[in-house]
């Protein structure tokens, strides 16, 4: 694994399921605690995030989640954060990354949605100046909050429209939130140009994720592991090459999944699905994408040239112009023949 964790190292590489203040690192994390010392139970100390950050389940998982979340007071922090998961990212030599946002989650809390997504767009320009990543945006509708949640969300992508928003999508909590009562919030969001990639089954069964299709028109499905309980969803996920976002480590970590063994990849691959390897809320689940492209070489048993082909679907299934498509994927390729030769 040497070798290829230094080929993965520096694989190009797309992100497509990341969230926004999931992916603060520990220092952003502490700095921001820190700010708000004795206005928040999370902690200022690096060191005591990994404690902090050890879920129960997925219900413990989305209630820490929330607690950084309230860490995001002003356009400052959401800027400062913004940044610097750009940093992250681009470290490990990712060109695009479709960064999940909940804008309601901030607006909700005091931040007037035009600052929100002027400190988001200022913080994508920026980064892909000094970084040479391409963001883009998800704005997702927080589940757990209903349907008021639904109708901001979509308010604020129509109203604001921030130059980077490409997507539209849902999270949170599937156990309880029905996808079909959303199929209005989705019409509208897909009527005005926003493609549709919500959440589903990670923590509920194949029938979610037909919700998603059926109802929502799902053109990428977040996770969707427990597509590999459905012979039938399975076959039609790959006839019509639906991409699949897994995370391989966050469904141990939320446990979605018992243990990295029991992880359903290698039946959605069997199977012939287009799949994608994300990181999902990499600090939070002590992981990286790195470590994910890592994850999915052992369950899969892939060489150098398995992993360019992770990379390469990542690309084809990102929300990318055809052109900045062929232009990534003839940079993996030749990297993969640089490692060749």
């Amino acid at each position: 694994m040497t070798d290829l964790s230094a080929f993965i190292a520096g694989l190009p590489k797309v992100e497509l399921h990341v969230h926004h203040v999931g992916s603060a690192s520990p220092r952003i994390v502490a700095e921001l605690a820190a700010r708000h010392e004795g206005r928040t139970r999370v902690p200022a100390d690096p060191e005591a995030l990994a404690s902090y950050f050890e879920f129960r389940d997925f219900a413990h998982f989305v209630e820490i989640y929330l607690s950084v979340v309230d860490l995001i007071r002003d356009q400052s922090d959401v800027r400062l954060l913004t940044f610097e998961v750009a940093r992250e990212l681009a470290r490990q030599q990712v060109r695009y990354a479709e960064l999940t946002v909940t804008p309601y989650s901030h607006v909700h809390r005091g931040i007037p949605a035009p600052a929100f997504c002027e400190a988001i767009e200022d913080a994508r320009r920026a980064a892909e100046a000094e970084f040479g990543i391409s963001l883009r945006w998800c704005f997702d509708i927080p589940g757990e909050a209903g349907l008021p949640a639904a109708e901001q969300t979509l308010r604020i992508a129509l109203d604001e429209r921030p130059d980077g928003l490409v997507s539209f999508g849902l999270g949170g909590p599937e156990i309880g939130v029905p996808r079909p009562q959303f199929k209005p919030y989705f019409d509208e969001a897909r009527a005005a140009g926003l493609h549709s990639v919500p959440h589903a089954g990670e923590t509920t069964g194949p029938g979610t994720i037909w919700d998603a299709l059926r109802d929502l028109g799902a053109e990428r499905i977040g996770h969707g592991i427990s597509a590999a309980q459905d012979p039938a969803l399975l076959a039609h996920l790959a006839e019509r090459q639906i991409p699949m976002e897994v995370c391989p480590t966050s469904n141990v970590r939320t446990r979605a999944v018992r243990a990295i063994e029991e992880h359903p990849l290698p039946r959605l691959v069997e199977a012939g699905l287009l799949v994608t390897i994300n990181s999902d809320d990499p600090p939070m689940f002590g992981t990286t994408l790195d470590d994910e492209y890592a994850v999915a070489a052992r369950l899969l048993d892939l060489d150098a040239a398995g992993l360019a082909g992770l990379a390469r679907n990542a690309v084809t299934a990102s929300f990318l112009a055809a052109p900045d498509k062929d232009k990534l994927t003839a940079e993996i390729d030749a990297y993969l023949a640089g490692h060749r030769s």
